[in-house]
């Protein structure tokens, strides 16, 4: 497949059929470059993932009918409740739809991580018995359950994915780190993800600071277990569409703006480098200098290249990332300051 950045500047034929023979011939010649895709397991895996995540959206949409239809019944479960999809709301809505309208059986439903008090619950499921909007809770948790269960589906089918990539990659020399946080991500897949993930990869993804089991499961599937198709961490970057893109005329700089990317890994470190923000890691200390400097859009896209260095550092070269703190980063940017004060201060001539 030849990018299509490639192909702007090709002179066409007359019809779309030569037009096309002809660039097939220009890239059988090797005058066009061709686009990145992914081979084997990893096209399979990236197959499966974006299944994954069209059944997520699909399952989506029907949250807001349940949510409704709880409201016309005059239950407030959304506001006593973090989310009703949970283990507790999921629990109540089944037992609304059975027929179940005691409220302390309803509320003894509640899970053990939940922190709302029972008496709190109690009232929030205090409201009328119609039987229309029972009926629409009923038919959005029926379809709801259905997407979840093709969302499982999908989840072996990942765990398969997996373990044929394992019995194909070497065992890694180090062993698993400790995970940096205990809690799974929303819409995790229910897999060992990090566990195989090191096993293919030899490292860790998660050690990098904004780097998830989901988002470096994503990564994967989208790159392949290995960046050898990309010389340096400067070619992946630019693959990204997260380095500037220099337009010169002249010898002089027009633009160094970044390009317009439909990357969906690059979406992922954005999205990724924007939560950093509120940590107290380098990388955050980084995002915040440069937010107040030039602006949180171009902090995010800095960020997020900083992210996919470490990523192909990590992947390339071996290297075991260790958050050094955010006094690190601010100590870096003191002495440079200063050094480039010093270099500043000599090149003035004593009058």
């Amino acid at each position: 497949m030849v990018k299509a950045r490639e192909v702007k500047p090709v002179p066409g034929r007359k019809t779309d059929v030569c037009d096309a023979q002809w660039r097939q011939r220009l890239h059988e010649y090797g005058l066009l470059r061709a686009s990145f895709q992914p081979h084997g397991e990893s096209a399979t895996l990236r197959s499966d993932l974006r299944q994954r995540e069209r059944l997520l959206e699909a399952a989506a949409a029907h949250i807001q009918p349940m949510q409704k239809a709880l409201t016309q019944m005059n239950l407030q479960l959304q506001h006593v409740v973090a989310d009703i999809t949970g283990q507790t709301g999921l629990r109540i809505i089944r037992a609304l739809v059975a027929g179940e309208r005691d409220l302390d059986r309803l509320a003894a439903l509640r899970d053990g991580r939940c922190k709302t008090p029972l008496a709190t619950l109690c009232a929030a499921l205090v409201g009328n018995d119609r039987e229309e909007p029972v009926f629409a809770l009923a038919q959005a948790l029926e379809l709801y359950e259905i997407y979840q269960a093709k969302v499982a589906a999908c989840d072996e089918r990942i765990a398969a994915g997996l373990e044929r990539l394992q019995a194909q990659s070497p065992p890694p020399a180090a062993p698993l780190p400790p995970p940096r946080r205990a809690q799974p991500q929303a819409n995790e897949p229910a897999v060992p993800v990090r566990a195989a993930l090191h096993a293919i990869l030899g490292g860790d993804l998660t050690q990098i600071d904004g780097i998830g089991p989901y988002l470096a499961l994503k990564r994967v599937s989208a790159c392949g277990p290995d960046l050898a198709a990309w010389p340096s961490a400067q070619h992946y970057t630019s693959w990204l569409d997260l380095a500037p893109h220099n337009k010169i005329s002249g010898g002089k700089v027009l633009s160094s703006r970044t390009r317009r990317s439909g990357s969906r890994v690059a979406a992922l470190l954005r999205l990724a480098a924007g939560a950093i923000g509120r940590t107290q890691t380098a990388l955050g200390a980084l995002y915040r200098r440069l937010a107040a400097r030039v602006g949180k859009a171009k902090a995010i896209t800095a960020t997020a290249r900083k992210i996919a260095v470490l990523v192909y550092n990590t992947l390339r070269h071996g290297m075991a990332y260790a958050d050094p703190g955010a006094s690190y980063d601010e100590e870096r940017y003191r002495q440079r300051v200063l050094s480039n004060l010093r270099r500043r201060a000599k090149l003035i001539r004593p009058h």
